[in-house]
């Protein structure tokens, strides 16, 4: 540290977002599926067991916050880099950190944003290190890992898929930032529900968006904060779109497809999409609707449906609009059979209740030495020795029951 860097300290204006981030996992909203008491993840936290992952999620949802909390509840060394920033060089100098950490035992956690953007060969130095022991991985990710990060590495890591921040959780946090403003700059403004809803619609789930929103016009207003102040700074308009519309509209969507009405499906889907809808929701809807209301009717329509989907996942708004209306019109023109559907749910339902039989000794694996010698295997005839040839494949206790 030097005269410049204090000087540079003493000039940031830190942002809202960075002075509020959680201290605490306690303090830590959002993502209860992730750190809820129940949960694997806190499980393992309990159990002071450090384990490398990778967080995948939507901008703003708290990956750095989370990574950076596990870090300091295990008390270990954190090193933080970034994809668009770093190297392979960067790496070889973080392990070389965390040996010597290790020599005097102190675990390392090894913290890379946007780790999508590595290449293979910087993907690939990572690997012996986290195999060994000399650090533990954690990456952060807007893009699925399934498509950036490569197998090798995804073998040696858990993905968590962090969701948008819930809206109840993103009320806390625009409140909290209000009411720090106001202890710490006392503007005594009057700030209505109708702000706090605008900011959190608009926001999509993304804490820091919301939270840099409530700074500006914090800032901006006099007297009072307006729902048309907030449309002013973002240059958005605000349509009514709360949670129990988000699942309306969803609704709506599949039930229009599945009762081939493609008008319909594309009216919602346009509704959805103007109001800000993830179109990954919206996909993952279409790619269930293929599946459960029109299965063999078109197989097809599950091709083009997860094509959609991919597409989605690599474009974005505004382009994938199009995509997903293509993709619409044909799961809602595409011949209804949910067959499949009602089969899987059958069949589980069996299981469930106490119908649940082990296969018939002859098609049990027979693959490995003395397997015969238990009767695995014995007695079954390749069919495509002998396709004339009629054998039992249900359990004896279900010979007589058909799904389809």
């Amino acid at each position: 540290m030097n005269l410049f860097d204090d000087l540079e300290n003493n000039n940031k204006q830190m942002p809202l977002a960075n002075i509020l981030r959680p201290k605490t996992l306690d303090e830590y909203l959002g993502q209860s599926n992730v750190i809820a008491a129940d949960s694997p993840v806190y499980n393992l936290l309990k159990a002071k067991r450090i384990f490398s992952f990778i967080l995948w999620g939507p901008p703003g949802c708290g990956k750095t916050t989370l990574a950076r909390l596990i870090a300091k509840y295990h008390n270990a060394n954190f090193l933080e880099l970034s994809a668009v920033t770093s190297g392979v060089k960067d790496v070889k100098d973080a392990v070389e950190n965390a040996k010597e950490n290790l020599r005097n035992g102190i675990k390392t956690i090894l913290f890379i944003d946007e780790i999508h953007r590595y290449s293979k060969t910087q993907q690939d130095a990572l690997l012996p290190h986290i195999e060994n022991g000399t650090l533990h991985l954690m990456g952060s990710t807007t893009e699925n890992p399934s498509f950036q990060v490569i197998p090798a590495l995804l073998s040696r890591v858990q993905v968590i898929m962090l969701n948008p921040i819930d809206i109840d959780s993103m009320r806390k946090i625009v409140l909290k930032g209000f009411n720090y403003l106001e202890e710490n700059y006392k503007l005594n403004l009057k700030i209505d529900d109708d702000v706090i809803n605008t900011i959190i619609r608009l926001s999509s789930g993304d804490a820091r968006f919301a939270l840099n929103t409530v700074e500006n016009a914090y800032f901006a207003a006099k007297g009072s904060i307006s729902s048309k102040l907030v449309e002013q700074l973002l240059q958005k308009s605000v349509a009514k779109y709360d949670e129990s519309e988000h699942y309306d509209c969803l609704s709506a969507y599949q039930k229009s497809m599945r009762g081939s009405d493609p008008d319909a499906a594309i009216y919602y889907l346009a509704k959805m999409l103007s109001k800000g809808e993830d179109p990954r929701i919206i996909a993952r809807r279409l790619l269930v609707c293929a599946s459960e209301d029109v299965g063999n009717g078109d197989y097809r329509a599950l091709l083009i449906a997860n094509a959609a989907m991919n597409a989605v996942e690599k474009i974005g708004m505004p382009e994938c609009r199009i995509i997903l209306a293509q993709a619409t019109e044909y799961v809602a023109r595409a011949k209804k059979r949910n067959l499949d559907a009602v089969a899987i749910d059958k069949a589980m339902s069996d299981i469930k209740s106490g119908k649940d039989y082990p296969p018939p000794m002859h098609l049990r694996d027979s693959h490995y030495k003395d397997a015969n010698k238990y009767g695995f295997g014995v007695g079954y005839v390749y069919t495509h020795d002998n396709p004339e040839y009629i054998q039992q494949f249900m359990p004896d206790e279900m010979k007589d029951v058909k799904y389809f």
